[in-house]
């Protein structure tokens, strides 16, 4: 039965693919396409689920019918899966979410030409992340590591005749190449000093392995990691990403595609608890990312926008909780993240599709041109908000746990001698009060305060295909979190979460050893009122200013916000340093060697041939004698080499 989890969204993607191809009556049917689609993903999600309630730790691994892969020389290639406690956990949110994400989609892809195909790179979409997440050796991970590359590249374009989302694809797919090049060369020194590419194998070789050897395999991981899941320098494809349709940013940003570093690295946790020096270039750059990303989101006013840099800048508090080895912490925020930034991304859809259909409104994406639409759309607009206290960490919100957690262990960890982490808990808290700021500045400007938006526009709520999905995000965004209760109440005793993912190795376990109850009590009320200042501040600042506020804003941080305004200028000096030097030395001098020698070779070689048939064509005189005269002479040439030869 384990075998359809991987299966099944593969199916649907060949089905609904072949299908929509050979048949312009099934193209048209897109309740049928909707629904296989749908099912095709709900139904591992059921298995996983069964998978959980008759789990046993001894038999978790399974292959695709005995199927091997490659052989050569040591290197012996299966389709096999692991389905233990961290890939149960990931499945489900990968498969739950992601079905929801298929229901919604019914609703916000109705009419277009293309539907079956965006339903075919769905399927395939879920297909490459659970061999990412289920596959028990590295060459099966990359699989699933490339495939949700080339998935995400097809989504991200798939509306290709406009200009703007073909250049944002191919962004993506660059980006990501960098990070799997680094990926490559770590599985080729893996392969070197294990000899294996199964995970099981290399986590019983790691002790024997060199400091020097487990730093730079940590060190090549964490590259891949940072351009799938978009952490300084590599994060500049994932804003540009919004160009696809909103439900494939909320798949991309939520549940799958930008959490699978996160996910690369808890798998491989046992091999960067060696690489110490890793982990702290892991809490700089994530504690740089976050607070980058949360500066820039503040600035921005395309609603897609904010929450794509909102994603990039949760995922520094990821990294964060993994450079302090907390692994499960990164894994939790990972779930509670799923939960409230799909409803977000969902939300923000519903909000699109409702503007867009007032034909009245030249940027249905501006939040700039809204305001007052919770009156019109109360569902998107209580489900956005839920989702937005849940992000910002308001007590009892699923994000509040996870992310009070994250924070409570930088600090414990930088307590205990590793000084850095102070740093990077103070950056950690600055994002945490900038993100409650600029969630409820989203969330005011878009559904609160005056309207404006044009008399004669008529917004209105979505379908219930679209409403259903976030009111379900919404609930999990409020209970999610109960499953990792902190550490003071029962000294963790109540963290399901940890005890569950414990199984996975000993590495993924954590504990707070030795911690004061009281710095932990002042380290949880502090956490609270940034999040409850963050969000009072924003909502009275944008109550009495409205969207006056951003140029207030302006005024007061000048300089700053420009750069904030303009991302911090990351695209331009790409353009700088790498694109305009690569730009310049094709034209100068690769295009010069192209023209000259290459070109040359090729033309020279069939002017060559061309030279030689003319010597060869006066030889064909059509004169019966001239040919008897060489006939001779021919002979004559054979019997002297046969004589003298």
């Amino acid at each position: 039965m384990n075998e359809f989890i991987i299966l099944l969204p593969l199916l649907g993607s060949i089905i609904i693919g072949l299908g929509g191809l050979m048949s312009e009556s099934f193209r048209k049917q897109e309740k049928l396409i909707g629904t296989l689609a749908t099912l095709a993903v709900a139904l591992p999600f059921f298995l996983i689920l069964l998978a959980r309630m008759s789990f046993d730790p001894e038999n978790t691994t399974f292959s695709l019918f005995g199927l091997s892969w490659m052989e050569a020389g040591n290197l012996n290639i299966s389709f096999n899966y692991n389905l233990d406690e961290l890939g149960i956990l990931m499945g489900m949110v990968v498969t739950g979410v992601g079905a929801l994400i298929h229901v919604y989609s019914i609703g916000y892809m109705h009419g277009d030409k293309g539907f079956y195909k965006y339903f075919a790179y769905l399927n395939l979409f879920i297909f490459a992340m659970l061999n990412l997440i289920l596959g028990d050796n590295m060459v099966v991970m990359f699989l699933g590591w490339e495939g949700v590359g080339v998935c995400s590249y097809l989504l991200i374009g798939f509306w290709y005749t406009d200009m703007m989302k073909s250049v944002a694809a191919q962004k993506a797919f660059v980006a990501n190449r960098i990070g799997d090049f680094a990926m490559l060369i770590a599985m080729f020194m893996l392969f070197q000093h294990v000899g294996s590419l199964e995970f099981g194998s290399i986590s019983e070789a790691v002790s024997s392995m060199s400091e020097q050897t487990t730093f730079w395999i940590a060190l090549l991981i964490f590259i891949a990691a940072t351009g799938k899941s978009a952490q300084i320098p590599l994060f500049v494809w994932l804003p540009d990403a919004m160009a696809g349709p909103t439900p494939v940013s909320a798949l991309i940003h939520a549940a799958t595609m930008v959490t699978s570093g996160i996910y690369l690295i808890a798998r491989m946790s046992f091999l960067f608890a060696g690489a110490e020096g890793v982990l702290m270039l892991i809490g700089i750059v994530a504690a740089l990312t976050a607070i980058v990303a949360a500066l820039t989101a503040i600035a921005q006013n395309d609603i897609k926008k904010v929450l794509a840099y909102s994603t990039v800048s949760q995922l520094g508090f990821m990294f964060m909780a993994l450079s302090v080895g907390a692994y499960t912490t990164a894994i939790f925020h990972v779930m509670t993240h799923a939960f409230f930034k799909a409803c977000l991304f969902l939300g923000s859809g519903s909000v699109i599709h409702g503007m867009d259909h007032t034909h009245s409104v030249e940027d249905p994406q501006d939040i700039r041109t809204m305001g007052g639409l919770r009156k019109y759309m109360k569902s998107t607009g209580t489900t956005f908000w839920i989702a937005t206290l849940a992000i910002s960490g308001i007590p009892l919100f699923a994000g509040f746990f996870s992310k009070d957690e994250i924070l409570t262990n930088v600090f414990i960890h930088a307590e205990h001698g590793h000084t850095i982490y102070f740093l990077v808990w103070g950056v950690g808290i600055l994002t945490a009060f900038l993100t409650a700021f600029y969630m409820t500045r989203l969330a005011y400007l878009t559904f609160e305060g005056e309207q404006r938006f044009p008399q004669d526009a008529q917004p209105h709520e979505s379908s219930s295909l679209m409403t259903i999905p976030l009111w379900i995000l919404a609930g999990l965004a409020i209970v999610g979190g109960f499953v990792g209760l902190p550490y003071l109440i029962g000294h963790g005793e109540f963290h399901v979460l940890n005890h569950w993912l414990g199984g996975v190795g000993e590495s993924m376990v954590f504990e707070i050893e030795n911690a004061n109850a009281a710095i932990e009590i002042g380290l949880m009320a502090l956490s609270i009122l940034i999040a409850i200042g963050g969000v009072l501040f924003a909502r009275s600042f944008y109550r009495k200013n409205g969207v006056q506020g951003d140029a207030i804003l302006k005024q007061r941080f000048g300089g700053l916000y420009a750069a904030m305004e303009n991302k911090f200028y990351f695209d331009e000096l790409y353009q700088l340093i790498i694109i305009q030097p690569f730009e310049w030395l094709s034209n100068t001098f690769v295009r010069r060697f192209d023209d000259k020698v290459i070109d040359g070779l090729v033309m020279g070689t069939g002017t060559g041939v061309g030279r030689l048939g003319e010597i060869f064509r006066k030889l064909q005189t059509g004169i019966i004698s001239n040919y008897v005269v060489l006939l001779t002479l021919g002979v004559v040439l054979m019997l002297g080499f046969l004589i003298f030869g």
